[in-house]
């Protein structure tokens, strides 16, 4: 049989099989609008609080309008008593109670601090941030004004007490997330993840499905035609999807295919693995979905490579998730040059060497089994 007629096979085997169908494609198209669907109002604004104004005075009303003027805080009850603004909170009127003390505006001429007192249900935990953000950037306000007044009162100019009033200025600019919110920071990374299991998922069904042993030729081919069903279904993710979502794109092109190419071999090669040794097809797709999990909290995104235990940190780089997350997030997010992930473009041919040994091994042992029982 030559090759013509191996490919032929192949892709007969691929495209007429439902499950393989929806796995690869339903599955990587169905997935890019699910997942990004929860963090579609990723930063939080115009959060509802209550206030407890126990001062009254002119000043405790001014900052009460600058609390509401910022964009991440609307207030929209206010209180009498703490009590009263408790009852409001968990009734779930508001999201905080923010507390303005007695004598508030006395301390203030007086030169001291007092105290803002806020409430709020920590466990939402992006909402209570947002709340407390306003708040600091409203207080903060308040506090310069007091104190630029206070300069000028002493006899210090307008001009200079304006710029006296802080001695440092803070210029925050986020490098690689620039929203500050999930989609730069949690998308990227689960899209990676997702290639691959739905890759090995795929390409383990349609070896669990035919269930014998099979030439090189023909996994070789299988290889080679799930690799270029996922070299456009990767440019879908990393092109059209992070555009759709604004993810920043800042890869060369040459450099993501080529950064891509061991990532889809090593997949593809656990997926022939997992297509030889499971009795059933139906189990290649639990035992991925087991493995989702632990492969997402042991790459380094959501929680630091520098905090996870190193024996993890080993274990997790024998699967292609984990350098390739890596990699893809500093080509394509942070804007590295290809040097700068050679270490996970090595990591990445090793395993594509050491899959290919496993496959090779087991298919050999396999195939051993397989002529006894012939024999037989």
């Amino acid at each position: 049989m030559n090759w013509r007629e191996i490919f032929k096979q192949e892709l007969k085997a691929i495209l007429t099989n439902p499950v393989v169908v929806l796995t690869i494609f339903g599955g990587v198209v169905f997935y890019s609008f699910l997942y990004p669907l929860p963090y579609a109002n990723e930063t939080p604004s115009e959060q509802h609080i209550t206030v407890v104004n126990l001062d009254k005075s002119k000043v405790s009303y001014d900052l009460e309008r600058m609390v509401d003027a910022t964009s991440q805080i609307h207030i929209t009850q206010s209180a009498h008593s703490i009590e009263q603004a408790k009852q409001q909170f968990l009734d779930g009127e508001v999201r905080g109670i923010l507390v303005i003390p007695e004598h508030f505006y006395r301390d203030l001429l007086l030169g001291k601090s007092p105290t803002l007192a806020f409430a709020g249900d920590a466990s939402y935990f992006l909402v209570y941030g947002t709340i407390v953000e306003g708040l600091a950037r409203a207080g903060g306000t308040l506090a310069a004004e007091a104190k630029v007044a206070r300069l000028v009162m002493e006899g210090e100019p307008l001009v200079t007490a304006v710029s006296h009033h802080s001695s440092i200025d803070l210029n925050m600019k986020p490098t690689f997330n620039a929203s500050g919110g999930y989609v730069n920071y949690v998308v990227p990374a689960v899209f990676v993840l997702i290639l691959q299991q739905t890759l090995v998922m795929g390409v383990g069904i349609v070896g669990a499905t035919i269930a014998k042993r099979e030439s090189y030729a023909r996994l070789l081919a299988r290889v080679v035609c799930f690799s270029g069903f996922y070299y456009v279904l990767s440019a879908y993710y990393f092109g059209w999807s992070f555009d759709f979502y604004s993810v920043s794109r800042l890869a060369n092109p040459l450099q993501l295919f080529i950064f891509t190419t061991p990532f889809l071999l090593s997949a593809s090669m656990i997926g022939l693995l997992l297509g030889m040794i499971v009795p059933r097809r139906e189990l290649v797709t639990v035992i991925v979905l087991m493995s989702s999990m632990p492969l997402v909290f042991s790459a380094g995104f959501i929680w630091p490579l520098e905090a996870i235990p190193a024996p993890i940190i080993w274990l997790s780089n024998v699967f292609p998730s984990t350098p390739a997350i890596q990699g893809f997030l500093q080509l394509n997010q942070m804007g590295a040059d290809f040097s700068e992930v050679t270490p996970q473009y090595f990591i990445l041919l090793a395993q594509v060497m050491g899959w290919s040994c496993v496959v090779y091994w087991v298919r050999r042992k396999k195939g051993q089994s397989f002529d006894v029982s012939e024999s037989n």
